[in-house]
């Protein structure tokens, strides 16, 4: 399989239909889950735009950058050779040929991820990054800022939200699943200061395109959320 290619062609949309899907949406509020699902069904290439920034902390924290060195970590965003390899349920993140797909998800580099994205260079280098991985259309990508910087004239756009104390419980959820034994108050500050940091950011804050759909997930059930968004990009095809 291709690196950064992922989905079945036999069973994609025919090569006219296929667009570009923007999922945008604070931590938590389903944007890998449901477009992971939507890339499945439309058999569409699936990028987490989060694992990018990963990736860039990942190889700040190997490299013992500060945190507040911004200079050197946009540097080292915009020479960084970040790969994806993988199908939406098993996306692998290589950065410089090193597999940080475990690394990525650990707390150090979620927090690391969550700071160096406030720095404009790093933003708009990850930004050219994402549009050269997603040239051939079929495309669903999630993240903050999808919608309104990486692709502004996406035909499909999505902003996911839920409730703060929604949002916790999954994470807490989700981490648990790993096997990690987390505290539902410490997850739920840190998702508030997450939400603090992505609205309040000079470079590209987290807000809703004025041309996408709100979907309001606290109380949908996954298949619900995945069918509503089904059915709005099959009208747009």
């Amino acid at each position: 399989m291709n690196p950064n290619h992922f989905g079945d062609e036999s069973i994609s949309e025919p090569r006219s239909a296929r667009l570009v899907v923007a999922i945008d949406g604070p931590s938590g509020s389903g944007k890998s889950t449901i477009g992971k699902a939507i890339a499945r069904q439309l058999g569409y290439l699936y990028i987490d735009s989060g694992a990018i920034y990963r990736a860039v902390a990942c190889e700040v924290l190997r490299a013992n950058i500060s945190l507040e060195d911004s200079p050197s970590i946009s540097k080292l965003a915009r020479s960084a050779v970040i790969r994806l390899e993988g199908d939406p349920d098993h996306l692998r993140v290589f950065v410089e040929g090193r597999d940080v797909t475990v690394e990525a998800r650990l707390p150090d580099a979620s927090h690391a991820s969550s700071v160096v994205a406030t720095i404009p260079e790093v933003r708009a280098a990850v930004v050219d990054k994402l549009r050269a991985m997603s040239q051939s259309g079929g495309v669903v990508m999630d993240g903050r800022d999808i919608g309104t910087k990486v692709f502004p004239n996406a035909q499909v756009k999505i902003f996911l939200d839920a409730t703060l104390d929604v949002r916790a419980r999954r994470r807490c959820e989700e981490e648990r699943g790993r096997g990690r034994d987390v505290n539902a108050a410490i997850i739920r500050e840190e998702l508030e200061q997450r939400d603090r940091r992505d609205r309040e950011r000079t470079a590209t804050p987290l807000v809703q395109a004025d041309d996408a759909i709100f979907i309001d997930t606290s109380d949908m059930p996954l298949d619900q959320v995945v069918e509503r968004v089904l059915e709005i990009v099959r009208s747009r095809s």
